[in-house]
């Protein structure tokens, strides 16, 4: 139903918009916690997890006892939970939805014969046509020749049944471990030469690329660990600007730091690890598209291993008129562009606190003194009025409104005056290129 439908059923309903790759990631987390009771978790639709708990219940005291374990954490954690035991999937399932109970040993037709139809997983039209027919509950459904329902609603509902009875198998099959990212090789002599160690590194990197490749990743950290004769370790680690799985690009950027690596009696191993990735999907390439600026991502990385990624920053717009919120201060290496900046008026280059002047009235003094210069106005082009965020607290903008002048001096300089008329007075904020 529509919204606004919904709200003449439930006065205090509330919206949100949905993130359903959040709601994934969640998902797969309250997964691996699961394995706390036993190992061998997996997804159930988009909303639910399977457990295998055959031989765990034990360790927790029974199932009973598990089950309270599970509800009291998970009800610490702000969740609510449905929870259905049964000695099958499909019958658990069909608790956890419509019943919420546990069926005994050799008591689970018993335990889902009241339930409906639906609790089977049926499909919407089988389940319509099922209730259309007088076919309420799974008990009904039981009681039915089996030639009947297939002729009529395919082998669909039977299969659902027998899964649900445990006359047909159904597996659960457990969350699978994440990739690992990492290739190695061993020299058959020692090496110890710069060229020797960027040579293995770039087939090493080959490899890892292929990995990546295939499963739509990209790199964000990559280590390098080379084994001496002696046994010792060193490690040269790469953090990139942009995720990349492009084995020609990343290979330059490890040249510093293998230069700084002391291979002592010689290196006998190599292994590079990728200990960060993220999605890094494959994009249509055309004559519309984008094109990324690749060098300028290199020339970040490469200051980045310098002075740390975290100190290469770049300004990006932000929704605010208030000229000292127009702008955010963010990571180069974690960021994008955001695209042009779009302003109703011109905006000085440099922006600095608001420095008073001498000067009266509401038009920009004939004649002042700013960092200790005599400037006399040669053109002023304004006023452009500016209002606080009222709902914002800044201590800057209590005294209200200010009014924008953009001021070529005759000695040269273009500053960014205003006035604040409650308060009457004349401050100099920002200077034009």
């Amino acid at each position: 139903m529509s919204y606004s439908d919904a709200r003449a059923f439930c006065t205090d309903l509330q919206s949100r918009t949905a993130d359903i790759s959040a709601d994934q990631r969640f998902r797969r987390a309250l997964a691996r916690w699961a394995t706390r009771y036993c190992p061998w978790v997996g997804l159930e639709g988009d909303d639910g997890l399977a457990l295998n708990i055959t031989g765990a219940a034990h360790l927790f005291g029974g199932e009973a006892a598990l089950l309270s374990d599970m509800r009291q954490r998970l009800a610490r954690a702000g969740l609510s939970v449905r929870i259905g035991v049964a000695d099958t999937r499909g019958a658990a399932w069909g608790l956890a939805h419509y019943g919420e109970g546990s069926a005994g040993p050799g008591q689970t037709l018993n335990s889902i014969a009241p339930l409906p139809v639906a609790a089977l997983r049926l499909d919407g039209k089988a389940d319509i046509a099922l209730q259309r027919l007088g076919v309420r509950n799974v008990a009904d459904l039981v009681a039915l020749p089996r030639p009947t329902v297939t002729r009529r609603f395919g082998p669909e509902v039977l299969l659902r049944l027998d899964q649900a009875l445990g006359d047909q198998p159904e597996q659960i099959s457990p969350l699978s471990e994440p990739p690992r990212y990492g290739v190695r090789i061993t020299m058959p002599d020692p090496i110890g030469l710069s060229a020797d160690v960027m040579a293995g590194t770039g087939r090493l990197l080959e490899q890892l690329c292929v990995k990546l490749k295939a499963q739509e990743m990209g790199a964000r950290i990559l280590r390098l660990t080379l084994r001496r004769t002696d046994q010792a370790h060193q490690q040269v680690e790469l953090r990139l600007a942009r995720p990349l799985r492009d084995a020609a690009r990343i290979l330059p950027l490890f040249q510093r730091g293998v230069d700084r690596v002391d291979a002592g009696f010689g290196i006998d191993q190599l292994r590079l690890e990728a200990t960060q990735v993220e999605a890094l999907p494959f994009q249509q390439i055309g004559h519309a598209g984008t094109r990324r600026n690749d060098g300028l991502d290199d020339l970040v990385t490469r200051l980045g291993t310098r002075i740390g990624l975290e100190n290469i920053q770049r300004f990006l717009p932000a929704d605010s008129h208030i000229p000292e919120r127009s702008f955010i201060i963010a990571p180069a290496a974690y960021s994008a562009p955001a695209g042009p900046w779009v302003a109703m008026r011109p905006r000085p280059i440099r922006l600095f606190p608001p420095e008073p002047i001498g000067g009266t009235g509401a038009r920009p003094p004939r004649h002042f003194r700013w960092r200790r210069m005599s400037l006399t106005t040669g053109r002023a082009t304004g006023p452009e009025r500016i209002a606080p965020e009222w709902w914002l607290s800044d201590e800057n903008w209590r005294s209200g409104l200010r009014d924008y002048w953009k001021v070529d001096t005759e000695q040269g300089r273009r500053l960014w005056l205003f006035y604040t008329p409650q308060s009457p007075g004349w401050f100099v904020q920002g200077e034009f290129a």
